[in-house]
C-alpha cells in the first residue's frame, strides 16, 4: 500500500467510555490497502490528559478538525455506539463545509433519532447501579471495574460520554446525507435493537441495508472477524459506486 494513497482510509471512532483499544486488531483483519485510523476522543485513550468533550456537536467538530488533513483520498467512517452518532455529526459537517464527504458510513448500535425514545438517564444512576449496567453491556475492560483506583478515573468520563450521547439530538430539518450508509446491529441488543436500527435508513439517500449480528451490544467484542467482513464489503461496494464522484 502507499501510505500517502491508500486505495481508502477508514476512521474507526469509539463507544462511550472507550478508546481505540477494543478496536486495536481491525487494521489486522482489513484490506492491507486501506489505512485504517483509530480515533480518540479528547479525554480518552492517547488524549486522556486532554479536556474530554462532552457535547456530541463540538466534539464532532473537533474530529473533523483533526481529520481534514487526511481527506486526500476516497475515506470512510464507522462508529460504535457513541461513535455512531459522531460518524452521522462528522459526515453532516463535511458535507455542509463544503469537504469531500465520505464514500461510506458506517454506525453501529446506535438507534436512529426517530426510534430511541426518552430512554433512561444511565448518566445519572447510583455507582453500583451503573457498574451492572456497564458489565450488562460489555466493553469495559473487567479491571475498570474490580481496581477502585482504575474506576475513580474512568467513572466520570463514562458518564459524560453517556450524558453526551443521552442528550444528542440532531439539528432540525436535516437532509438525508448523500452518503452511502449501512447500520449494524446485534441481534440480542436492547438499547439499540435492530428495529431501532433500522431507522437510520431515513437520514442517507443511499441505505446500504441493516445487517444483524448475532449477539448483544458489543456483539463483535469476541470475535470481529463477521463484523469486518461486512464493514469491507459494503466499503468496498461504496467505494466502486463512487468511482466517477469527485476527485480528491
Amino acid at each position: 500500500m502507499d501510505a500517502d494513497r491508500p486505495a481508502l482510509r477508514l476512521f474507526v471512532l469509539h463507544h462511550a467510555g472507550g478508546s481505540h483499544l477494543l478496536y486495536r486488531n481491525w487494521p489486522a483483519g482489513l484490506p492491507h490497502t486501506w489505512d485504517v485510523r483509530l480515533l480518540d476522543a479528547p479525554g480518552h485513550g492517547l488524549y486522556l490528559d486532554l479536556p474530554q468533550i462532552t457535547d456530541a456537536g463540538r466534539l464532532a467538530d473537533v474530529l473533523l478538525d483533526g481529520i481534514e488533513p487526511e481527506l486526500t483520498c476516497p475515506y470512510a467512517l464507522f462508529g460504535h455506539s457513541m461513535g455512531a452518532l459522531l460518524t452521522y455529526e462528522i459526515t453532516r459537517r463535511a458535507v455542509d463545509r463544503g469537504l469531500p464527504p465520505p464514500v461510506w458510513a458506517g454506525l453501529s448500535a446506535r438507534s436512529a433519532p426517530q426510534s430511541a425514545g426518552p430512554g433512561r438517564s444511565y448518566h445519572e444512576l447510583p455507582d453500583a447501579e451503573l457498574r451492572t449496567r456497564l458489565r450488562l453491556l460489555g466493553g469495559t475492560p473487567d479491571e475498570v471495574f474490580d481496581d477502585p483506583g482504575l474506576w475513580d478515573l474512568f467513572e466520570p468520563i463514562i458518564r459524560a460520554d453517556l450524558r453526551l450521547v443521552e442528550t444528542w439530538r440532531p439539528a432540525p430539518a436535516t437532509r438525508p446525507l448523500p452518503v452511502a450508509l449501512s447500520a449494524f446491529a446485534g441481534a440480542a441488543d436492547r438499547s439499540a435493537s435492530p428495529r431501532r436500527m433500522a431507522g437510520w435508513a431515513a437520514h442517507t439517500e443511499h441505505f446500504l441495508g441493516l445487517r444483524v449480528l448475532d449477539g448483544g451490544h458489543f456483539y463483535f467484542q469476541d470475535d470481529p472477524a463477521p463484523l469486518l467482513g461486512l464493514i469491507e464489503r459494503d466499503a468496498t461496494a461504496a467505494l466502486h459506486a463512487a468511482g466517477a464522484a469527485p476527485a480528491f
